[in-house]
């Protein structure tokens, strides 16, 4: 799930800035436990038991090891549901892809929800991680199914708020319902292999999570048992604490710096605004306009925790290697120590008088480092953008695209109409610090809904959490959470649940929560030739031990015909 909501940024810089960022090359890591590199490759052929398909599996990209496949399904589902007036009987093709080579009689289908984002994006999963840990322990067939309106499963002609009424949580759990009931698999054609002749379980994680933990409950005939990894299972308009996590679990020192950091801004910005020009200019964004949009840019980088990956191949180290920047002890562009005068005035003008002397060289360094990875990158591109074209969420003009080439249009109207989760600063109590400007409102997360769909009320949140919420429960409903994941909050495990977020873990209902963990840690897997005494971490290698040994579990009670 996204962490920022900026989708004009996120649209127009991703390529740009993710390509071309340059980190100082200090304290990328402050813990050791958090240290990520490349993993240690061994021999191929000292793998034992290897079989030639599965060694050819780590040499191919996943796309051509995986043909796409097609399902044709209904539009609409509830033409009694006058939301989804003037209701359609058309069908439209749903992309999945499936792997079966470990695939025995008898065995499940294990399906992996793709959630917001396209399917292709999942296809390693069939490769290396708990959905290839699952099919090969159960002898059963590994799925990524797309969800709809997403990759290139679009119900309809363009993404206009007229046509995305049909995108809504419940159409695609019937989705998902209705290819368990009616797929046939290329290559299997003779065998019946749908629910509930076949045993069937479902994988997602974060928003895909709290899906299928929706799934067990909506369509327990047809999903015999799933697993909810990171899902955020309640839905919450402002979600503030979404931060939380960080400040919690993240080194203090560069916590402390950060808030202080952030909190300069936002007095000059709230309350000292004739110093707002030489803040802009002194990181380089004196070509914003907004002052939102500005204090955006700011609070980017403290974002880049969820991305944290203990698996080398998709780890963002872009955190870590923040926080070094800040909290290094010197200046780290030598060129900076000739504004420290500058630093020191806008330091004094944003109530921190006191403290120049400590805050000076990690004032500078933030400076430097916004400016490299987010100023230089677009100024410095082929392509003609101002700062304002990337940066801006008041932006009416982008926003008013919406042909199917918009792809972005799908997950912030999921959000503006049933999830919310809006990331903001101004719901931090005020006996503290906010890791992110306290300009990041409601009203201006909320840019995006008005701009884009017209949506000026808040999300209907009852539409999701009608299912339990922070206290959803169901036999055979799995809840997996990362310790340290900022979703936390949001998920069962969340201290606002019942008891804490604390329950009884079982085979009947596993509730486990990765020591350490980040953002639905379970899901990603190494090659055999790539694991390293210490990759996966321990607590990852425990709990998807776990996860294998209850769907084991689970498929025995169902060929046992428990109900």
């Amino acid at each position: 799930m996204p962490a920022r909501h900026n989708f004009l940024t996120l649209v127009l810089l991703l390529a740009t800035v993710v390509s071309s960022l340059n980190f100082e090359p200090v304290q990328k890591r402050v813990r050791i436990s958090k240290t990520v590199g490349s993993a240690q490759r061994v021999d191929d052929d000292a793998q034992e038991g290897l079989d030639s398909q599965h060694v050819q599996k780590r040499e191919v990209d996943p796309a051509s090891l995986y043909p796409e496949h097609n399902i044709s399904v209904p539009i609409d589902y509830f033409h009694n549901d006058t939301s989804y007036e003037p209701h359609s009987n058309g069908t439209f093709d749903l992309r999945y892809w499936f792997d079966a080579s470990y695939y025995k009689d008898g065995g499940p289908v294990i399906v992996l929800q793709s959630g917001e984002t396209d399917g292709t994006g999942r296809l390693p999963f069939l490769q290396k991680g708990l959905l290839h840990q699952l099919a090969q322990a159960t002898n059963g067939i590994g799925v990524v199914l797309e969800h709809r309106y997403y990759g290139t499963s679009f119900p309809t002609p363009d993404l206009s708020t007229k046509n995305l009424r049909f995108l809504t949580t419940d159409q695609a759990l019937a989705d998902m319902a209705y290819f368990a009931q009616h797929v046939v698999f290329e290559g299997l054609e003779g065998k019946n292999l749908t629910a509930p002749e076949t045993a069937y379980f479902g994988y997602g994680g974060s928003y895909a999570g709290a899906f299928v933990a929706f799934l067990r409950l909506v369509y327990p005939d047809v999903y015999y048992g799933t697993i909810s990894s990171s899902g955020v299972t309640e839905a919450i308009w402002d979600f503030w604490r979404y931060y939380e996590p960080v400040r919690e679990y993240g080194p203090p020192d560069c916590i402390s710096i950060h808030t202080k950091l952030i909190n300069v801004a936002d007095n000059i910005l709230r309350n000292n605004t004739k110093y707002t020009s030489q803040l802009k200019t002194a990181f380089g964004l004196e070509g914003i306009t907004y002052d939102d949009d500005f204090a955006q840019v700011l609070s980017y980088p403290i974002g880049g925790w969820q991305g944290h990956n203990w698996d080398p191949e998709v780890n963002d180290p872009s955190f870590y290697e923040y926080c070094g920047n800040i909290t290094y002890p010197s200046f780290i562009n030598n060129g900076s120590a000739n504004a420290t005068a500058s630093i020191c005035e806008l330091l004094s003008a944003g109530g921190y008088s006191d403290n120049t002397s400590a805050l000076t060289v990690p004032m500078s360094n933030f400076i430097n480092y916004i400016r490299k990875n987010y100023v230089s990158p677009i100024l410095d591109s082929e392509e003609d953008r101002t700062l304002d074209q990337v940066y801006s969420t008041h932006n009416q003009t982008f926003y008013n695209l919406d042909d199917l080439s918009q792809g972005w249009r799908s997950w912030p109207y999921q959000y503006c109409t049933q999830w919310g989760f809006l990331q903001t600063g101004s719901g931090v109590p005020a006996d503290r610090l906010p890791l992110v400007s306290r300009l990041l409102t409601l009203e201006y997360n909320s840019l995006v809904c008005r701009y884009a769909f017209n949506i000026t009320t808040p999300p209907d949140t009852d539409a999701i959490n009608k299912y339990g919420g922070f206290d959803i429960t169901y036999p055979r409903l799995a809840i997996i959470d990362g310790e340290e994941d900022p979703w936390r909050g949001a998920s069962p495990h969340s201290v606002l649940a019942k008891n804490g977020g604390n329950r009884t873990s079982t085979i009947e209902e596993p509730f486990l929560l990765i020591e350490g963990g980040v953002h639905h840690w379970d899901e990603n897997g190494l090659f055999p030739n790539e694991t390293t005494a210490t990759l996966p971490p321990a607590p990852v290698k425990e709990v998807q031990a776990q996860e294998v040994e209850f769907v084991k579990a689970w498929l025995e009670e169902f060929r046992a015909g428990k109900p």
